[in-house]
């Protein structure tokens, strides 16, 4: 029951990551836009957003923020786990769980100090300097909700990946940890070259 409704709620907030990468993605999108216009713009226009270094350094960290949750979800994120791969199942499951909690720990930390700021940033009122004078609560606010959700997803994840440990899923363990192998990037490509054969031959 309790392992069921850990996985479910997984699975939520992997849709949630989802999401918010592909907003983060956007955002990258919108940079370069930025960018490329202030550059033109300057160029040819004698015209700047006056703005651009402000604007594109909060995409940037709204981009990294909310793309951290589904990196983890995708086991994407770089691990050097030489050693660990090389070590029987059985005890590779307690030093996936170890480091999970680990980062628990750590993404802790990280969002209170990144609310912290947030709330310090809405009590003095705090503005950039660019003439646009953007609040600093907005920028802030977004790049801590990226980092709170990572938080609580990697919280769900080591949570599910114990229940599975109680109950002797060793290899239950390693899927939801575990580094991604040559199998599963092969499987990847394979979907995705599917999903592209797929899509030409509905057209």
């Amino acid at each position: 029951m309790l392992l069921g409704a850990l996985a479910t709620v997984r699975h939520a907030l992997q849709s949630v990551a989802r999401a918010m990468n592909r907003a983060a993605g956007w955002g990258f999108v919108v940079c370069s836009l930025l960018v490329t216009f202030d550059v033109l713009g300057r160029k040819f226009l004698g015209v700047s957003t006056q703005a651009t270094v402000e604007l594109t350094g909060y995409l940037l960290a709204f981009g990294i923020a909310f793309g951290l949750a589904h990196t983890l979800a995708e086991r994407s994120h770089i691990r050097i786990d030489v050693l660990v791969m090389r070590l029987p199942l059985g005890l590779r499951q307690y030093l996936h769980l170890a480091a999970a909690a680990l980062l628990v720990c750590l993404l802790g930390i990280l969002t209170w100090a990144a609310w912290s700021l947030v709330e310090e940033s809405h009590l003095f009122n705090a503005h950039d300097t660019s003439v646009i004078a953007v609040p600093m609560v907005l920028p802030q606010g977004l790049w801590a909700f990226g980092i709170a959700v990572m938080a609580l997803f990697a919280c769900v994840l080591t949570l599910e990946a114990m229940a599975r440990l109680a109950v002797g899923d060793a290899a239950g363990v390693e899927r939801l940890l575990g580094s991604r192998s040559l199998d599963d990037e092969a499987k990847e490509a394979l979907e995705a070259a599917g999903t592209r054969t797929g899509a030409k031959e509905t057209a």
